[in-house]
């Protein structure tokens, strides 16, 4: 199986990219604003851009485009550009992947919902409340309509493992880390599933292997509000030094709507595969700071 993985340089994507290699998978990733490790340069707007991967030359068998504008202030208040890069550029993957009979794998998200009745199984109605999820929604209804065989993983509040430690957990530990005082401003009211972007690659991994298609939530097990995540990671580190301010979604009052009750139920996929093991927020701040105090010894 020959893999192409758009937005490689990306926290879903470039452990799609690790994972898959490690287990014997043919993978290309790419990039488009920034060269991470081991990619190459596609522009989803522009598909005949001179610059480009080869993708006919590749020939992949499947496409899995990560690549997305995902700041959802920024699409609220910039429609234009959050409409080209979610809805056209995959518009333009689903041509793309129709000339060369390729399955497509969309990255969706739990803000299709409007947050009032969370965390949602798949065939739950579906209302987003910000242009980011409105547009995600139009963007992954084309990707299903196109092909039966295609898939669509909705996630949410991912954290890992990426080059530039972009994501909230990741973020915390590594300015704990840094000895940087934290201002903590977090809403106490949104409740998600934080996901392992790690476990994310290896249900996609199964899911491939076995030829699946349709809609899938893929969702860790805990269920927690910003607050309560913090404080998951703050606990393995006594010695962080922080201002944690609990605010409601309206006290801070930013530019785009959020689902409050959110979140997602990996119902179906644990029918399918039932022995499966998703980690924990806990597994992964534990295993990081393990890390930490082995590399303070080893300096000692």
């Amino acid at each position: 199986m020959k893999v192409l993985i758009i937005g490689a340089s990306g926290l879903v994507g470039s452990n799609c990219l690790r994972y898959f290699t490690e287990k014997g998978m043919d993978c290309v990733g790419t990039y488009f604003s920034y060269e991470a490790k081991n990619s190459v340069f596609f522009d989803t707007l522009n598909i005949e851009n001179e610059n480009n991967f080869d993708v006919r030359k590749y020939k992949p068998n499947v496409i899995v485009h990560c690549g997305a504008l995902t700041h959802v202030d920024y699409c609220e208040q910039h429609e234009q550009e959050s409409y080209e890069k979610t809805v056209v550029s995959t518009l333009n993957i689903i041509e793309l992947a129709k000339e060369l009979n390729a399955k497509l794998v969309f990255i969706s998200t739990d803000y299709i919902f409007d947050g009032a009745s969370g965390p949602y199984e798949e065939d739950a109605s579906a209302n987003p409340l910000s242009i980011y999820g409105k547009h995600k929604l139009e963007a992954e209804q084309v990707v299903l309509n196109t092909d039966a065989n295609n898939i669509v993983l909705r996630i949410t509040n991912v954290y890992g493992d990426e080059e530039r430690g972009k994501n909230f957990v990741a973020r915390i530990i590594d300015q704990i880390l840094e000895q940087q005082k934290l201002t903590l401003r977090l809403p106490i009211d949104q409740y998600a599933t934080p996901i392992n972007a790690f476990d994310i690659a290896r249900c996609l991994y199964l899911l491939l292997n076995d030829r699946k298609s349709g809609v899938y939530h893929i969702a860790g097990t805990d269920y927690m509000n910003r607050v309560q995540l913090a404080l998951t990671i703050l606990k393995y580190f006594p010695e962080a030094t922080y201002d944690l301010i609990p605010l409601t979604t309206e006290q801070i009052n930013a530019p785009a709507p959020r689902p409050l009750q959110g979140g997602l139920k990996n119902k179906k996929f644990m029918s399918e595969y039932p022995s499966f093991r998703f980690s924990t927020v806990d597994d992964y701040v534990h295993f990081r700071s393990i890390i930490f105090s082995n590399e303070i010894s080893e300096d000692e």
